[in-house]
């Protein structure tokens, strides 16, 4: 018992990023989770943590161990689960990581009334546009856009297919009319997102090329190109989940519907396992219901890589 003891406390230490909050969550003092992971460390004969007066990261040793114990601890939930009479409540801590935008947007209040409905499931989101090393950084599930890796390590669920079209406000094309071909978008003004050269568009001939617009205004922020665009700025090339809102209100005009735009998939991912945790199972579930109809397309679980 005292060696399963060593091993939670240990883990702890790893989530909360230091003792003394590790201490906090486990009602100990800072001395005792020391004393527990050096005795942990002397039974091992490994040193788990580097630690100084500043700062505590783990060892190579300490990050495979880590590994390990969360493994050991996904089938102990498994045995949880088996013997379970189904009804259970979600509960645990579940750890995902958005793209920053569409994660504030779309994610957020999906995850928010997961919280208010289910009083022991603990959410910790992250907002990066940073891709994020599942296994790595010990993260439950990865929200990503574009192709999957053709991976064993990872699962993953479709959530949509994000479209690029392109939106102008009512008071823009007043003033400069509206493009109906591919030729007319050189006689507009653009709102380009950071260095792009352009907007990948399918042209009359069925060629893609970058669409020949004119632009004074680049901006390294997809809510501040659709703020352009509502004020009048030029044209903007926005995918529909950012700009439906002020495509009700009359704000925004989509242009040239018929045109072939690029369209980027959307996947839930997290690392393979023959059996997810409820706690996991649920926050799934619940952005599988919510963000297809905001994408606009239906989704489906495959292995990452493989659909």
């Amino acid at each position: 018992m005292d060696s399963f003891s060593g091993i939670s406390v240990f883990i702890q230490a790893v989530e909360a990023g230091s003792f003394i909050r590790a201490a906090e969550r486990l009602h100990l003092t800072r001395s005792a989770v020391g004393k527990t992971i050096a005795r942990l460390e002397q039974r091992l004969g490994v040193r788990l943590f580097q630690r100084n007066t500043r700062s505590q990261s783990l060892t190579a040793e300490g990050r495979a161990y880590y590994q390990r114990c969360l493994r050991a601890l996904e089938e102990l939930e498994q045995a949880q689960a088996l013997v379970g009479d189904g009804q259970r409540e979600p509960a645990g801590q579940v750890r995902i990581s958005t793209p920053v935008l569409f994660g504030r947007l779309r994610v957020a209040p999906v995850l928010v009334e997961l919280a208010r409905r289910w009083p022991q499931l603990e959410i910790v989101a992250s907002f990066t546009d940073r891709r994020v090393d599942l296994i790595e950084e010990g993260v439950d599930l990865v929200l990503r856009s574009g192709p999957m890796p053709d991976t064993s390590t990872l699962m993953a669920r479709k959530m949509g297919v994000q479209t690029m079209m392109l939106y102008a406000s009512p008071d823009y094309l007043a003033h400069h009319g509206r493009p109906r071909r591919f030729s007319d978008l050189a006689q507009h003004h653009g709102i380009l997102y950071g260095k792009t050269g352009g907007w990948p568009i399918r042209d009359e001939s069925g060629q893609v090329r970058a669409a020949p617009v004119a632009s004074r205004l680049r901006l390294d922020d997809l809510q501040a190109i659709a703020d352009a665009a509502v004020a009048g700025a030029g044209l903007a090339h926005m995918p529909h989940w950012l700009v439906s809102e002020h495509l009700k209100a009359g704000r925004l005009v989509k242009l040239m519907p018929e045109a072939s735009f690029a369209t980027i998939d959307m996947h839930l991912a997290w690392p393979a396992t023959r059996h997810l945790p409820l706690r996991v199972r649920t926050v799934i579930d619940a952005l599988a219901q919510a963000l297809p109809p905001v994408l606009g397309s239906g989704y489906r679980k495959t292995a990452a890589g493989k659909g």
